[in-house]
């Protein structure tokens, strides 16, 4: 499934005074995927680094001038290009501090939009319809510039890809309520005019989108009702005279979103791959009416496939550039990575319930001994019916609900009913739209469960998340009312398959799992995998003393120290020094649950202040074991295997920096802590010093590399590579 990763803030915004609009004209890709130009709505250009979020240069234009259409980059020339006032072009370099000493040139006519693609050039489209290429136009600028649109026809929106070694400016105009489709192609000119179908009257597509595969453009369009339709174009046989009659353009219905009261107003739709649009501004399903929601839909199967809330207004702007996607909300330009595998039906719809499809047929006919025995002919024995059988057999003879039904059952209905409507729900095979009426079941039995305390199905929930259509966002108070429950295995399914649990949750589950006793921990009923794994880890022996993973216990304190004894004392010194045996220092099941926080995904900003909340006694508590998993795992490295759910070497140090960070005052005070830190020491010391011991070979091996193997080097030849 299509997946919203955590986001990180690029810059801060300044919306105008009535908040119509975000400040922000448009994103484009600079030199590579990491580097990104924004263009404000008035006078400022800005380069930054995504990755770092760092601003690497601004421009700005005087004061009394504006920018009209968004800067590009130039990978040619390695220059940047935009318009002020609409027929001012203006081009510059990085070097270049002021914009007014740069070069510049004024054309004949006003531009609407400069376009530069990746192997392609830079394109200037006209407000009236007309094409140039920068080059040829910047030779004379003055020169005519023909109008190609109709009376009262304006340009909506325009882009610019390259397709079969071929480029193609892309726009969409409209006329008295007509919509019309552009394709200009350069080197041959060819233009040709497409008229889009006829939505209801008075409504007009919020945004536009175009892909290109299998030699045919894509345009995506969204209009005010949550109608998203797709229109296919062929890049071939363009080659219509200006002024030809325009072709209608046929197009299908992808996606019906739902719009609640009233139609949309600030919203896009942007295609991502074949089979995923990420949409911007339109209600969640299982949130209600609220539009600031970015979600990915997967547009062959009609299902939502992941939601992320927005906090502040939403502009209806979206941008999208490797795999991250650009939203300005509220007072921030945010960006938000995500990942789209290949669409499928088992990923549609979820492993689990691919697996249940394989339950689901027919049972085996199973004869009893009297047939085989007398051989009579061979029947269905009618007392071997499994459970699932029966249960679907049940469930046929009676009438299905519907979701609303169920929905309000849940509201009133006792325990069992609930449970028997809602597996039977989940275990249909007509349903639709299965994700947001999952979410809709998680969030109305979590309300009911906290306005009732005597009300809670635990096993309805987990059956709910086992389906992986939630998440944290969808149903916000699961994994809350999961720990006040002391729920611990919905707890750690929630861990396990919500991708987006925030910070504060995360530390409210690690306050839980380190303060409970051990004896309730062991009550509870987890995930077996992770128990085994637990269960390995804690019986396991000792393996052998040395350094394994840059650390051994018998030599963190003999370094620098002379060699100057015998083999006989060395041996006993190691004897001596050697650790008693480990013992892991909570019990098995609360180290499960702990794991699960450590697997978590964090952002360390916002993990340290909630962090500060735990006391001292269970800081030193965790860190313990945090260093007993450190000692396991640098004593037997295959302890971690690929494919088994368990924290990592690398995990484990993150987490034992955080804690530092968050309570090192503290810990310095407490006196139990002085030998524990004093251990952790030792292990930074020897993740450095086994970082720096890689670092040395990642150089030698740079410089094998580098080294160039003579050609000629005879029947027999000895060379002698110096590294250092």
């Amino acid at each position: 499934m299509a997946a919203l990763y955590e986001g990180y803030t690029l810059c801060g915004l300044v919306p105008d005074q009535n908040l119509s609009s975000s400040g922000i004209q448009g994103i484009e890709e600079e030199r590579d995927s990491d580097h990104v130009v924004v263009t404000d709505s008035a006078r400022s250009v800005t380069l930054y680094k995504v990755s770092d979020q760092k601003l690497l240069g601004s421009w700005t234009v005087k004061q009394g001038q504006t920018l009209t259409c968004s800067a590009v980059f130039n990978p040619q020339t390695k220059e940047y290009v935009a318009v002020s006032d609409n027929k001012v072009i203006r081009i510059w370099k990085e070097e270049d501090v002021l914009l007014d000493k740069a070069f510049k040139a004024t054309v004949s006519s006003d531009i609407w939009m400069i376009h530069c693609v990746h192997g392609g050039e830079p394109v200037v489209l006209f407000k009236r319809g007309a094409v140039r290429l920068l080059d040829s136009l910047l030779a004379a600028p003055q020169q005519t510039i023909e109008e190609v649109l109709a009376q009262e026809e304006n340009i909506r929106w325009s882009t610019n890809i390259v397709a079969e070694r071929q480029q193609f400016v892309i726009f969409t105009t409209e006329q008295k309520g007509d919509h019309f489709l552009y394709l200009q192609r350069l080197n041959p000119n060819t233009l040709q005019r497409y008229r889009l179908e006829r939505e209801e009257p008075g409504v007009s597509p919020l945004s536009f989108s175009t892909s290109y595969r299998d030699k045919h453009i894509h345009l995506l369009y969204l209009y005010p009702n949550g109608h998203v339709y797709q229109s296919v174009v062929s890049v071939q046989g363009l080659a219509a005279e200006e002024g030809a009659q325009a072709l209608p353009l046929p197009r299908n219905l992808l996606l019906g979103l739902p719009v609640g009261d009233g139609l949309l107003e600030a919203a896009s739709a942007m295609v991502l791959d074949e089979a995923h649009v990420a949409v911007v501004g339109v209600p969640h399903p299982s949130a209600g009416a609220g539009k600031d929601f970015l979600c990915i839909w997967n547009t062959n199967f009609q299902t939502l496939q992941a939601g992320k809330e927005m906090a502040g207004k939403i502009y209806g702007q979206l941008w999208s550039y490797s795999n991250k996607v650009f939203i300005p909300h509220g007072k921030t330009l945010s960006v938000i990575p995500f990942e789209c595998p290949k669409s499928s039906l088992a990923s549609a719809l979820g492993k689990l319930r691919q697996a249940k499809t394989e339950e689901s047929k027919a049972p085996a006919f199973v004869p009893s001994w009297n047939n085989i025995l007398h051989g009579e002919k061979a029947q269905p024995s009618r007392t071997v019916e499994t459970r699932k059988t029966r249960t679907t057999r049940k469930t046929q003879s009676t009438p299905s609900l519907t979701i609303d039904q169920v929905l309000e059952l849940i509201k009133t209905a006792p325990i069992e009913e609930v449970q028997k409507e809602v597996e039977g729900l989940l275990a249909r095979a007509d349903l639709q739209d299965l994700q947001p009426s999952v979410g809709q079941l998680a969030s109305t039995l979590v309300s009911r469960s906290l306005a009732d305390p005597a009300f809670y199905a635990p096993s309805t929930l987990s059956q709910l998340v086992h389906t992986r259509y939630l998440c944290h966002s969808v149903c916000p108070d699961l994994v809350l009312l999961a720990l006040e429950k002391k729920d611990y295995f919905l707890c750690q399914l929630c861990l396990q398959f919500f991708p987006d649990i925030p910070e504060a949750v995360t530390c409210a589950c690690l306050k839980t799992f380190i303060s409970m006793p051990d004896v309730d921990a062991e009550k509870a009923s987890l995930e077996p995998d992770s128990v085994s794994f637990m269960e390995t880890l804690i019986s396991r022996e000792r393996g052998q003393v040395g350094l394994q993973n840059g650390f051994s216990s018998t030599s963190c304190e003999e370094d620098g120290s002379n060699d100057v004894s015998g083999h006989q004392t060395r041996t006993q010194a190691k004897k001596k020094a050697a650790p008693p045996e480990l013992i892991c220092p909570v019990g098995l099941h609360k180290a499960v649950l702990l794991n699960e926080v450590l697997l978590t995904a964090y952002s360390e900003t916002f993990l340290l202040p909630h962090l500060k909340d735990l006391s001292s006694q269970h800081v030193v508590l965790f860190l313990q074991y945090l260093k007993f998993l450190y000692l396991k795992y640098s004593q037997d490295d295959s302890l971690h295997m690929p494919g088994c759910r368990s924290p990592s070497l690398a995990q484990v140090m993150d987490w034992v920096c955080l804690m530092l960070d968050a309570h090192f005052t503290v810990l310095v005070m407490t006196p139990e802590a002085k030998g524990l830190l004093l251990s952790l020491h030792n292990f930074v010391k020897s993740q450095v010093r086994l970082v720096s011991e890689l670092g040395k070979i990642e150089v030698s091996l740079q410089e094998l590399k580098k080294t160039k193997v003579k050609k000629d080097v005879g029947q027999y030849s000895i060379e002698v590579i110096e590294l250092f």
